[in-house]
Protein backbone atom coordinates (compact mmCIF):
# COMPACT_ATOMS: atom_id res chain seq x y z
CA UNK A 1 0.00 0.00 0.00
CA UNK A 2 1.67 3.27 -1.16
CA UNK A 3 2.63 5.27 2.01
CA UNK A 4 1.06 9.13 2.51
CA UNK A 5 3.28 12.42 2.55
CA UNK A 6 4.00 13.26 6.27
CA UNK A 7 3.98 16.58 4.45
CA UNK A 8 0.21 16.45 3.02
CA UNK A 9 -2.06 18.17 5.26
CA UNK A 10 -5.92 19.09 4.18
CA UNK A 11 -7.21 22.63 4.74
CA UNK A 12 -8.50 22.46 8.41
CA UNK A 13 -12.19 23.99 9.55
CA UNK A 14 -12.92 24.38 13.04
CA UNK A 15 -16.93 24.25 13.15
CA UNK A 16 -19.13 25.52 16.13
CA UNK A 17 -22.23 23.43 16.28
CA UNK A 18 -25.00 21.24 18.17
CA UNK A 19 -25.23 17.65 17.59
CA UNK A 20 -27.96 16.19 15.43
CA UNK A 21 -28.58 12.09 16.18
CA UNK A 22 -30.32 12.00 12.57
CA UNK A 23 -26.88 13.28 10.92
CA UNK A 24 -29.13 15.61 9.04
CA UNK A 25 -27.98 19.35 10.29
CA UNK A 26 -25.59 20.39 13.29
CA UNK A 27 -22.01 19.04 13.55
CA UNK A 28 -22.76 15.75 12.14
CA UNK A 29 -23.74 17.86 8.69
CA UNK A 30 -20.69 20.22 8.95
CA UNK A 31 -18.38 16.93 9.36
CA UNK A 32 -19.99 15.27 6.32
CA UNK A 33 -19.64 18.54 4.13
CA UNK A 34 -15.89 19.91 5.03
CA UNK A 35 -14.81 15.82 4.37
CA UNK A 36 -16.54 15.59 1.04
CA UNK A 37 -15.22 18.78 -0.09
CA UNK A 38 -11.43 18.05 0.95
CA UNK A 39 -11.08 19.23 4.09
CA UNK A 40 -10.33 17.92 7.87
CA UNK A 41 -12.96 19.12 10.20
CA UNK A 42 -12.30 20.05 13.80
CA UNK A 43 -15.08 20.38 15.90
CA UNK A 44 -17.11 21.79 19.25
CA UNK A 45 -20.12 20.81 20.31
CA UNK A 46 -22.22 23.31 21.70
CA UNK A 47 -25.52 21.31 22.07
CA UNK A 48 -26.89 17.97 22.61
CA UNK A 49 -30.68 17.68 20.60
CA UNK A 50 -32.91 15.40 20.97
CA UNK A 51 -34.54 15.08 17.86
CA UNK A 52 -35.50 12.79 14.59
CA UNK A 53 -36.11 13.98 10.84
CA UNK A 54 -39.23 15.89 11.78
CA UNK A 55 -38.36 17.93 14.40
CA UNK A 56 -36.47 18.78 17.59
CA UNK A 57 -38.16 17.78 20.69
CA UNK A 58 -35.37 19.25 23.82
CA UNK A 59 -31.79 20.88 23.42
CA UNK A 60 -29.68 20.73 25.94
CA UNK A 61 -26.56 23.59 25.56
CA UNK A 62 -23.05 22.87 26.66
CA UNK A 63 -21.83 24.54 29.42
CA UNK A 64 -19.31 27.58 27.91
CA UNK A 65 -16.19 26.94 29.80
CA UNK A 66 -16.91 23.61 27.96
CA UNK A 67 -17.03 25.12 24.87
CA UNK A 68 -14.30 27.11 25.31
CA UNK A 69 -11.52 24.43 26.45
CA UNK A 70 -12.58 21.67 23.84
CA UNK A 71 -11.56 25.20 21.23
CA UNK A 72 -8.49 26.36 22.58
CA UNK A 73 -7.49 22.57 23.16
CA UNK A 74 -7.73 21.98 19.31
CA UNK A 75 -6.26 25.72 18.59
CA UNK A 76 -3.04 25.58 20.28
CA UNK A 77 -2.56 22.00 18.58
CA UNK A 78 -3.34 22.36 15.02
CA UNK A 79 -3.62 25.19 12.22
CA UNK A 80 -6.86 26.03 11.64
CA UNK A 81 -7.73 27.70 7.87
CA UNK A 82 -11.52 29.10 8.26
CA UNK A 83 -14.19 28.93 11.46
CA UNK A 84 -17.88 27.84 10.62
CA UNK A 85 -20.22 28.24 13.40
CA UNK A 86 -24.03 26.93 13.27
CA UNK A 87 -26.22 26.92 16.83
CA UNK A 88 -24.85 28.01 20.08
CA UNK A 89 -27.58 27.50 22.31
CA UNK A 90 -26.87 30.41 24.74
CA UNK A 91 -25.73 33.59 25.30
CA UNK A 92 -22.50 32.44 27.80
CA UNK A 93 -21.86 30.32 24.25
CA UNK A 94 -21.83 33.40 22.24
CA UNK A 95 -19.80 35.07 24.46
CA UNK A 96 -17.20 32.16 25.16
CA UNK A 97 -16.65 31.65 21.38
CA UNK A 98 -16.75 35.37 20.78
CA UNK A 99 -13.77 35.59 23.05
CA UNK A 100 -12.02 33.11 20.96
CA UNK A 101 -12.40 34.17 17.99
CA UNK A 102 -11.28 37.73 18.27
CA UNK A 103 -7.80 35.66 18.71
CA UNK A 104 -7.48 35.22 15.19
CA UNK A 105 -8.73 37.61 13.53
CA UNK A 106 -7.05 36.47 9.78
CA UNK A 107 -9.15 33.15 10.09
CA UNK A 108 -12.59 33.86 7.58
CA UNK A 109 -16.07 33.04 9.80
CA UNK A 110 -18.64 31.44 8.56
CA UNK A 111 -21.45 32.22 10.46
CA UNK A 112 -25.00 30.23 9.92
CA UNK A 113 -27.10 32.05 12.52
CA UNK A 114 -29.65 29.31 13.37
CA UNK A 115 -32.21 30.72 15.22
CA UNK A 116 -35.59 27.99 14.74
CA UNK A 117 -35.42 24.64 13.26
CA UNK A 118 -37.54 23.84 9.65
CA UNK A 119 -40.21 23.02 11.28
CA UNK A 120 -40.36 26.18 13.45
CA UNK A 121 -39.08 24.85 16.90
CA UNK A 122 -36.90 28.19 18.24
CA UNK A 123 -33.40 28.27 19.29
CA UNK A 124 -32.83 31.35 20.31
CA UNK A 125 -34.39 34.19 22.37
CA UNK A 126 -33.73 37.82 22.10
CA UNK A 127 -30.93 37.91 24.07
CA UNK A 128 -29.11 35.67 22.04
CA UNK A 129 -30.13 37.41 18.82
CA UNK A 130 -28.57 40.58 20.46
CA UNK A 131 -25.29 38.74 21.61
CA UNK A 132 -24.60 37.37 18.17
CA UNK A 133 -25.39 41.05 16.38
CA UNK A 134 -23.24 42.57 19.31
CA UNK A 135 -20.44 40.01 19.96
CA UNK A 136 -20.13 38.10 16.78
CA UNK A 137 -21.35 39.93 13.23
CA UNK A 138 -18.43 42.18 13.85
CA UNK A 139 -16.09 39.25 13.69
CA UNK A 140 -18.28 37.59 10.81
CA UNK A 141 -16.48 37.29 7.57
CA UNK A 142 -19.74 35.77 5.86
CA UNK A 143 -23.56 35.59 8.01
CA UNK A 144 -25.93 33.14 5.91
CA UNK A 145 -29.47 33.20 7.35
CA UNK A 146 -32.27 32.44 5.69
CA UNK A 147 -35.36 35.14 4.70
CA UNK A 148 -36.93 34.48 7.63
CA UNK A 149 -33.49 35.05 10.26
CA UNK A 150 -32.56 37.62 8.16
CA UNK A 151 -35.55 39.70 8.95
CA UNK A 152 -35.27 38.88 12.65
CA UNK A 153 -31.36 40.00 12.72
CA UNK A 154 -32.05 43.32 11.03
CA UNK A 155 -34.72 44.20 14.00
CA UNK A 156 -37.20 46.64 13.65
CA UNK A 157 -36.79 50.12 13.51
CA UNK A 158 -39.33 53.43 15.02
CA UNK A 159 -39.29 54.11 11.01
CA UNK A 160 -40.43 51.21 9.67
CA UNK A 161 -43.90 51.77 8.56
CA UNK A 162 -43.71 48.02 7.06
CA UNK A 163 -41.08 45.19 7.33
CA UNK A 164 -37.82 45.54 5.02
CA UNK A 165 -37.24 43.99 2.34
CA UNK A 166 -34.28 41.79 2.17
CA UNK A 167 -31.71 44.24 0.89
CA UNK A 168 -32.99 46.55 3.46
CA UNK A 169 -32.30 43.49 6.31
CA UNK A 170 -29.01 43.03 4.51
CA UNK A 171 -27.86 46.74 4.76
CA UNK A 172 -28.51 46.74 8.05
CA UNK A 173 -26.63 43.35 8.91
CA UNK A 174 -23.69 44.18 7.58
CA UNK A 175 -24.10 47.76 9.32
CA UNK A 176 -23.74 45.19 12.49
CA UNK A 177 -20.35 44.83 11.73
CA UNK A 178 -19.93 41.29 9.26
CA UNK A 179 -18.62 41.76 5.87
CA UNK A 180 -20.71 40.13 3.59
CA UNK A 181 -24.65 38.43 3.79
CA UNK A 182 -25.80 35.95 1.96
CA UNK A 183 -29.51 35.57 2.31
CA UNK A 184 -31.12 32.63 0.81
CA UNK A 185 -34.35 32.60 -0.75
CA UNK A 186 -35.65 29.08 0.25
CA UNK A 187 -38.28 30.20 2.34
CA UNK A 188 -39.86 32.70 0.46
CA UNK A 189 -42.91 32.53 -2.51
CA UNK A 190 -41.21 32.47 -5.58
CA UNK A 191 -40.68 29.93 -9.02
CA UNK A 192 -37.26 29.70 -8.21
CA UNK A 193 -34.42 29.94 -5.31
CA UNK A 194 -32.96 32.85 -5.13
CA UNK A 195 -29.85 33.23 -2.92
CA UNK A 196 -28.31 37.07 -2.79
CA UNK A 197 -24.65 37.78 -1.57
CA UNK A 198 -24.42 41.67 -0.25
CA UNK A 199 -21.34 43.49 1.14
CA UNK A 200 -21.23 46.88 2.17
CA UNK A 201 -22.24 48.57 -1.55
CA UNK A 202 -24.94 46.17 -1.66
CA UNK A 203 -25.78 43.35 -4.06
CA UNK A 204 -22.59 41.56 -5.28
CA UNK A 205 -24.49 38.41 -7.25
CA UNK A 206 -27.40 36.79 -7.30
CA UNK A 207 -27.58 32.87 -8.52
CA UNK A 208 -31.21 31.53 -8.76
CA UNK A 209 -31.79 27.61 -8.35
CA UNK A 210 -34.49 25.18 -9.53
CA UNK A 211 -37.00 24.68 -6.31
CA UNK A 212 -37.00 21.09 -5.23
CA UNK A 213 -39.95 19.43 -4.40
CA UNK A 214 -40.19 18.32 -0.41
CA UNK A 215 -38.68 19.70 2.42
CA UNK A 216 -34.94 19.43 3.93
CA UNK A 217 -33.27 18.96 6.85
CA UNK A 218 -29.44 20.42 7.07
CA UNK A 219 -29.41 22.63 3.81
CA UNK A 220 -28.02 25.64 5.86
CA UNK A 221 -25.72 23.77 7.57
CA UNK A 222 -24.92 22.60 4.37
CA UNK A 223 -24.50 25.24 2.54
CA UNK A 224 -22.30 27.20 5.70
CA UNK A 225 -19.94 24.14 6.06
CA UNK A 226 -19.39 24.12 2.00
CA UNK A 227 -18.71 28.31 1.70
CA UNK A 228 -16.39 27.73 4.84
CA UNK A 229 -14.35 24.49 2.72
CA UNK A 230 -14.09 26.64 0.06
CA UNK A 231 -12.25 29.45 1.75
CA UNK A 232 -10.11 27.28 2.84
CA UNK A 233 -8.76 25.85 0.34
CA UNK A 234 -8.44 28.95 -0.65
CA UNK A 235 -10.78 30.54 -3.45
CA UNK A 236 -11.81 34.31 -3.54
CA UNK A 237 -15.63 34.64 -1.71
CA UNK A 238 -17.92 35.54 -4.36
CA UNK A 239 -16.39 31.55 -6.23
CA UNK A 240 -16.78 30.26 -2.73
CA UNK A 241 -20.12 31.28 -2.35
CA UNK A 242 -21.25 30.57 -6.12
CA UNK A 243 -19.36 26.68 -5.87
CA UNK A 244 -20.86 26.32 -2.25
CA UNK A 245 -24.71 26.62 -3.57
CA UNK A 246 -23.60 24.19 -6.68
CA UNK A 247 -22.50 21.74 -4.29
CA UNK A 248 -25.38 22.20 -1.42
CA UNK A 249 -28.32 22.11 -4.30
CA UNK A 250 -26.25 19.03 -5.93
CA UNK A 251 -26.44 17.36 -2.10
CA UNK A 252 -29.95 17.97 -1.94
CA UNK A 253 -31.10 16.76 -5.42
CA UNK A 254 -29.86 13.53 -4.37
CA UNK A 255 -31.61 13.49 -0.92
CA UNK A 256 -33.22 10.84 0.54
CA UNK A 257 -36.04 10.20 3.19
CA UNK A 258 -34.76 7.69 5.60
CA UNK A 259 -37.90 8.29 8.39
CA UNK A 260 -41.12 10.05 8.59
CA UNK A 261 -39.99 13.73 8.23
CA UNK A 262 -37.85 15.65 5.92
CA UNK A 263 -35.39 14.33 2.92
CA UNK A 264 -31.61 14.92 3.77
CA UNK A 265 -28.95 15.97 1.32
CA UNK A 266 -26.75 13.41 -0.10
CA UNK A 267 -23.29 15.08 0.60
CA UNK A 268 -21.20 12.01 -0.71
CA UNK A 269 -23.26 12.55 -4.13
CA UNK A 270 -20.45 12.67 -6.02
CA UNK A 271 -19.18 9.51 -4.46
CA UNK A 272 -22.19 7.51 -5.57
CA UNK A 273 -22.07 8.79 -9.26
CA UNK A 274 -18.53 7.84 -9.65
CA UNK A 275 -19.77 4.43 -8.32
CA UNK A 276 -22.40 4.08 -10.90
CA UNK A 277 -20.29 5.27 -13.71
CA UNK A 278 -18.09 1.96 -12.53
CA UNK A 279 -20.74 -0.48 -12.45
CA UNK A 280 -20.86 -0.72 -8.57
Amino acid sequence: MPSVSAEFLPPIVLAFAASDPTGGAGIQADIMTLSSMGCHPLTVITAITVQDTAGVEDVLPIDADWIADQARAVLEDVPVAAFKLGMLASVEAIAAIAEIIADYPDIPLVFDPVLASGRGDQFANEDMVDAMLELLLPQTTILTPNSLEARRLALEEESDADPPDLAECARRIINAGCEFVLITGTHENSEQVVNTLYGERGAVRSDKWQRLPGSYHGSGCTLASAIAANLAHGLDLAEAVRDAQDYTWQALAAGFRPGMGQYLPDRFFWAREIAQDNGL
